[in-house]
């Protein structure tokens, strides 16, 4: 299916010029697409259409007190949506594009929807690198609310016919630009007036953001959802997940990892960036097979592992 479709008939499109005009043209006209960036596929609408990102909302059946990621083109187009202060521009000129996401103060002139930012008065912003996401903000001139393009709680989304499996014939438009390069949700950073706080680990460790500012993160309260992925049960298969399984039971699909083979394997030579990349097309593939459960191998909780693990025992939660 991926890739073969006609525009505009089966859900799915390539990624080229005819299928990028579609999508803007859908999402001036308030739409949802999905579109993909290097983290994950996102469900994007106009961040400053209100009943676009309801859609967004009705859609995934997303709860109304989660807040919506903004994606920008450029760091320009971010300072008209929020407040910067030197360090939040040293972590945009760091990392940006890239898979880093920055909660800040909201402009008072902000042209986005109330139900981006759930009534916080800050937003949380991010200038990917993807060239097909790139493409639709640029010939849009849009900034985009887009969380990952799948239904609420359930696994992220690094190829087109994940998108497609999850919303079947509700999705009028999926671009397909292949896998997600990075395979994570991008890494969160609030910036307060006293230090900076990680609410969401990513392919940007906490290890570099803390050597750039040159201060350690402040401690992060669980009661406060003020970004993504800080629910407690998230990116979770439709079975049960069991953690840290070197060894498979009866009826278990067993996600590998290093020299614990599996019946497929993270990666095999224990690279954790590749296991970051491979991680939720390896738990769609177990919740799609005869298997009653999900086991997973441990993952070292160093560098991106870290971010791996995050995922993983929300999804076991």
């Amino acid at each position: 299916m991926t890739g073969s479709n006609p525009l505009g008939h089966g859900r799915v499109a390539k990624a080229e010029s005819a299928a990028i005009s579609e999508a803007v043209e859908r999402l001036r006209a308030g739409a949802v697409v999905a579109i993909p960036t290097e983290t994950v596929y996102g469900l994007a609408a106009d961040a400053s259409n209100a009943d676009a990102v309801a859609q967004i909302y009705r859609t995934k059946g997303r709860p109304d007190f989660n807040p919506l990621i903004v994606h920008v083109p450029d760091h320009a187009a971010a300072e008209r949506l929020a407040q910067f202060d030197d360090r939040a521009s040293k972590l945009a000129v760091r990392f940006w594009p890239g898979p880093l996401t920055l909660v800040l103060p909201l402009q008072p002139d902000a042209r986005v929807a109330k139900a981006v930012t759930a009534g916080l008065p800050t937003i949380a912003l991010r200038c990917p690198a993807h060239p097909v996401m790139q493409a639709v903000l640029k010939q849009s001139g849009l900034a985009l609310a887009a969380p990952s393009a799948n239904r609420s709680g359930g696994i992220s989304p690094t190829r087109a016919e994940h998108v497609a499996h999850s919303f079947g014939e509700t999705m009028p438009l999926v671009l397909d630009a292949g896998p997600c390069a990075a395979g994570l949700e991008s890494t969160i950073v609030a910036i307060r007036e006293n230090g900076w706080q990680l609410l969401r680990p990513g392919p940007v460790t906490a290890a570099e953001i803390e050597a750039l500012l040159d201060e350690p993160p402040l401690p992060v309260s669980d009661a406060k959802i003020e970004a993504p992925g800080q629910l407690a049960s998230h990116y979770a298969p439709s079975k049960p997940v069991r953690l840290d399984a070197r060894e498979v039971v009866e009826g278990e699909w067993h996600i590998g990892f290093g020299v614990v083979a599996g019946d497929d394997n993270l990666s095999p030579e224990g690279n954790l960036v590749e296991a970051a990349t491979r991680l939720f097309d390896a738990l769609h593939k177990g919740d799609a097979s005869k298997a009653t459960s999900i086991a997973v191998a441990p993952i070292p909780d160093e560098g991106i592992g870290a971010a791996i693990n995050d995922r993983l025992k929300r999804a076991a939660a």
